[in-house]
């Protein structure tokens, strides 16, 4: 059976896209990196602005040569820098034959534009640096998609300077405006078409997540989530035995993981590695990536790991929490990792973190400290999904009966002969209970009784 031909749009668009990427590629190239503070957007890092661009510029393959910092009030708007600051980074561009300039803020296409023009090296933003980053990181073909429906949809509004490589509409024709249709109209509407197709690939795909992830409903699922680099995968290699790539460098897993972890005193969960978040991800990034972290929006607990040696965990616990916002997952029940606790020098930073943070779990995923008191947490956190109840059903309820034996802890079952009933006491997971849900079952829900304080204590309430 002979493979479909692609349409002749999408082998257009795909050679168009492969040339962008190469254009906006910093790979093997010098690079001179700014940031711009503003009082709605402050450094995190006031001791070294550019520690965050840095690391994803050298992730991206870029030799950083210089750097070039600024406070502001407010942006200008043709340049996003002052005049003095513009005319400051071209010298340095020159000095350092520097071949691009990285903005660790998020430009305008006009900005960038007026920015090449003045300083005469192209100007990359945040945002397609990261792009450019998940575009160098994908493997399958579901992360592909993904990233290349942010990179068309981030770079839509800016075709006109950055798709001049597709070829002039000439000659006229039904349904053609002839020869006065411009490239750049041309290439709108090939660029439009792509991203409708990319959509409905990934609605798909985001379907069939949904499917796969929910037949886990059962399960006993936790998902890892946290800033980039914060040590989730060193972390799951630990915890289940995975053998994942382990690498110091951003964004380094893009495609989501699932093990089987063994707890003691447990018994069996399903762990899930997600991709790494990171402050200010792009809104197109994340929404094209709905379908790889499905699995972080339907676990049953978050294990949010943090880098406990970076002096900027804070601003990374800030970060993420965002992005579970967007996701709808801010009120999922989440755990706190303080993670990389081998590398702390000064262990009052982690007593810091952990007065801010008290039911919060220090760990070392290299090293295994911690490991223990993880699982008691865990354990923990999984029980108040449990409920306590008293279940009525016929004895002949086979279906029932075979469900709780093998997903409730039973402690006192009656039978009933003259009813033909058997009444079942049991603790059993909250999120199971629709699946015993029928005309000739009744569910009590039993409150847990609280400890009775001593004969003496009462005498001494009394008095």
């Amino acid at each position: 059976m002979c493979a479909a031909h692609p349409a002749p749009e999408d082998v257009t668009i795909s050679k168009a896209f492969d040339t962008q990427r190469e254009e906006f590629s910093v790979a093997s190239e010098k690079a001179v990196l700014v940031s711009v503070s503003l009082p709605e957007r402050p450094w995190p890092n006031e001791a070294d602005p550019c520690d965050e661009i840095r690391g994803l510029a050298e992730s991206a393959g870029a030799t950083v040569a210089g750097q070039l910092t600024q406070k502001r009030h407010d942006i200008q708007l043709a340049t996003y820098l002052g005049s003095g600051k513009v005319g400051e980074l071209h010298e340095l561009v020159e000095s350092l034959d520097a071949d691009v300039v990285i903005f660790d803020n998020d430009l305008l296409p006009g900005q960038a534009r007026n920015l090449e023009q003045a300083i005469g090296v192209k100007v990359l933003d945040r945002s397609e640096l990261i792009l450019d980053i998940f575009a160098g990181r994908a493997r399958t073909a579901e992360s592909k998609l993904q990233v290349e429906l942010a990179q068309l949809e981030y770079s839509l509004p800016r075709l006109k300077q950055m798709w001049s490589h597709l070829s002039r509409q000439k000659g006229g024709g039904i349904g053609l405006r002839g020869p006065g249709e411009t490239q750049l109209e041309s290439d709108r509407r090939l660029v439009q078409h792509r991203i409708r197709d990319l959509k409905g690939k990934l609605n798909e795909v985001l379907g069939r997540k949904e499917r796969e992830v929910k037949s886990r409903d059962q399960e006993h699922t936790i998902s890892l989530v946290g800033y980039t680099n914060a040590g989730k995968s060193q972390l799951m290699n630990n915890l289940t035995k995975a053998g994942v790539v382990v690498k110091n460098q951003l964004f380094s897993t893009l495609d989501t993981r699932t093990r089987q972890w063994h707890i003691r005193d447990w018994g069996r969960v399903l762990l899930s590695d997600t991709v790494g978040f990171i402050r200010d991800l792009p809104h197109h990034l994340v929404a094209s990536f709905k379908a790889t972290l499905s699995e972080a929006r339907h676990a049953k607990l978050l294990l949010h790991v943090v880098d406990a040696s970076s002096p900027q965990a804070e601003a990374h616990i800030r970060a993420v929490t965002s992005v579970l916002k967007e996701l709808d997952c801010a009120d999922k029940p989440t755990l706190l990792i303080l993670n990389k606790i081998d590398k702390l020098q000064d262990r009052s930073l982690l007593t810091l973190l952990e007065a801010h943070h008290p039911r919060a779990v220090a760990v070392s995923g290299l090293t295994g400290e911690g490991i223990a008191r993880l699982e008691e947490a865990v354990m923990e956190a999984l029980a108040e999904d449990f409920a306590e109840a008293e279940i009525v059903t016929d004895s002949g309820n086979g279906r029932v009966l075979a469900f709780l034996n093998a997903h409730a802890e039973i402690y006192r079952q009656e039978f009933r002969d003259d009813a033909n009933e058997v009444v079942i006491r049991c603790h059993l997971p909250k999120h199971l209970l629709h699946h015993i849900a029928g005309p000739t079952v009744k569910v009590r829900f039993v409150e847990r009784e609280k400890p009775q304080p001593p004969p003496e204590a009462k005498e001494r309430e009394s008095a």
